[in-house]
């Protein structure tokens, strides 16, 4: 063999480690396998259940971490300091799904708007009565928003729109929810969710008095006190510098696949 050609094949040989040392090997721990018959996530955190006192009557929702640990994780923070006492369903569209998560306090939401929580992968389908966190369509954008599907809404799972609770009793209440001002604006006749940002309760209730809200969310079989959503408590917890990629800034309103059904984003 002539120096030069053992010379090739050796310069081969490097190539090929170097490039397949870069690939990664497996899969994401995070991302489930699209054949996988299992589609549970690894946590070990317990389901839970939340029941929500609304004007219109009582809520229960199984939570289950296992499907979207993130978003379970981050709802029990919010129930367990009261972040979702009366706050109003302030986007409910007959036949797609009921929003709610925006404080009634300006103050205290703007403390918690852009304390995004990272992505979870979508396990479950966005059917009746499951619910989900509102996002952008940038990613790791969830943060206190979350709706209520009223029916199949399985286009909004390739959204990245993870469920992360059932509604287990009082979907007819879910059902009785006030629709009458539907679609939020620009593109419909229900509130603005800038000024409800900006301006809370006081601008609901004057504007749109028929809106039904949240009176009060609780962990049920949780004896301790809850925690006042008011005090210096209820704030986020500092933040470090592992920031999301892309920063959920100011955020606006995308479209979903069905161009009269926008899909559950949060301003």
């Amino acid at each position: 063999m002539s120096r030069l050609t053992l010379l090739a094949l050796c310069l081969l040989a490097v190539c090929f480690v170097g490039c397949t040392s870069e690939t990664p090997e497996g899969i994401d721990a995070e991302v489930p396998e699209a054949a996988s018959g299992d589609k549970k996530t690894t946590t070990n955190a317990e389901g839970y259940q939340v029941l929500l006192a609304t004007t219109k009557g009582d809520i229960m929702l199984q939570v289950h971490p296992e499907w979207s640990p993130k978003g379970a994780e981050r709802f029990k923070e919010l129930v367990e300091l009261g972040f979702y006492d009366n706050c109003a369903f302030f986007r409910v569209i007959d036949g797609f799904m009921a929003q709610v998560g925006i404080n009634g306090d300006p103050a205290l939401h703007a403390k918690w708007r852009d304390n995004n929580i990272m992505d979870d992968p979508v396990i479950e389908s966005n059917k009746r009565g499951y619910v989900s966190f509102a996002k952008t369509g940038a990613p790791n954008s969830r943060s206190t928003q979350f709706f209520i599907n009223f029916g199949d809404n399985s286009n909004l799972d390739g959204m990245g729109f993870s469920p992360f609770a059932q509604v287990i009793s009082g979907m007819d209440v879910v059902d009785s929810l006030y629709k009458g001002y539907g679609e939020g604006a620009p593109r419909g006749a229900g509130p603005d969710q800038q000024r409800v940002v900006g301006e809370g309760n006081p601008f609901l209730k004057k504007e749109f008095p028929m809106l039904d809200y949240i009176v009060k969310a609780t962990i049920v079989g949780d004896k301790s006190a809850k925690t006042d959503a008011k005090s210096e408590t209820a704030e986020p917890a500092a933040k470090d510098d592992k920031k999301p990629a892309e920063p959920a800034a100011e955020k606006s309103e995308e479209a979903a696949a069905k161009p009269e059904k926008a899909a559950a984003t949060k301003e």
